[in-house]
């Protein structure tokens, strides 16, 4: 495990439950938000801006409705109880970077350094460095028992839990694999933010092995969110495409008070 400074730069897009564990039969609400170090504005309900937003529960999928403007950006009623996994695709977005400066203090804090290399082989200038980028979030909220599993979500790039944090026994762990296009990520970063009942919020650093696999220390009485990115070329057919593409997987979840 690694410590790193709570205002390394990276702005995370996550689902932030307002509860991340709620009785059977009442509402689950949540609230998008974009910001850094656990803490950010909350995101309305805009369709255009998703791809998907939907909660599996018990083996089922069901869409996420609302009416634009929304906030919390998620409010369903969901019929039983169990894990309810709620998922959150964006669409495509840009970014330019004002300094080749900047560009390299993102790659450099998120891992991907070869970029660095890659950028100047492939003979692109540094100056206002274009990027596309889209997230793909998870949350984990226990409905009732919050008895239940997460699963493969067909994202191109997610986390998933491996094992339930509400039914299971977190004294060793929390057992995640990050998978791009439904393959294990293999040696990447996982960026672990935990947040404590006071909210304050200690960042920590693990990686994936070989599986794509990687065993998150957690303590009760704590919220967590991971997050891992994936970094790919774009072909440049003119000026002004984006040049990389950052694809970014996300997942929140509460351990219980009592382990």
């Amino acid at each position: 495990m690694a410590f790193i400074a709570v205002a390394a730069k990276g702005h995370e897009f996550w689902i932030d439950p307002v509860s991340h564990m709620v009785p059977a039969g009442a509402p689950v609400e949540a609230e998008i938000r974009v910001g850094e170090a656990y803490e950010g504005g909350r995101q309305p309900y805009i369709p255009r801006n998703f791809r998907r937003f939907d909660y599996a529960l018990q083996g089922e999928i069901f869409s996420v409705d609302g009416t634009v403007g929304d906030r919390p950006a998620m409010a369903v009623e969901p019929d039983g109880e169990g894990l309810l996994v709620a998922i959150h695709a964006t669409t495509d977005m840009h970014i330019t970077w004002s300094t080749w400066e900047k560009f390299k203090n993102f790659l450099t804090h998120k891992d991907l350094t070869w970029g660095l290399a890659e950028h100047d082989a492939r003979g692109l200038s540094r100056e206002k460095v274009r990027e596309r980028y889209s997230r793909y979030a998870k949350s984990l909220i226990a409905v009732g028992n919050g008895a239940g599993t997460d699963q493969v979500t067909g994202m191109v790039t997610e986390i998933v839990a491996l094992e339930n944090p509400y039914t299971g026994d977190m004294g060793d762990g929390f057992d995640i694999q990050a998978l791009y296009q439904e393959e294990p990520l293999r040696n990447v970063q996982i960026e672990v933010f935990r947040k404590a009942p006071d909210n304050s919020v200690e960042i920590t650093l693990e990686r994936t092995d070989d599986e794509g696999r990687a065993t998150i220390p957690v303590e009760p009485g704590n919220r967590y969110m991971l997050d891992t990115v994936v970094l790919r070329p774009l072909d440049v057919a003119e000026d002004g495409d984006p040049s990389w593409e950052t694809l970014w997987a996300n997942l929140t979840f509460e351990v219980p008070g009592a382990l």
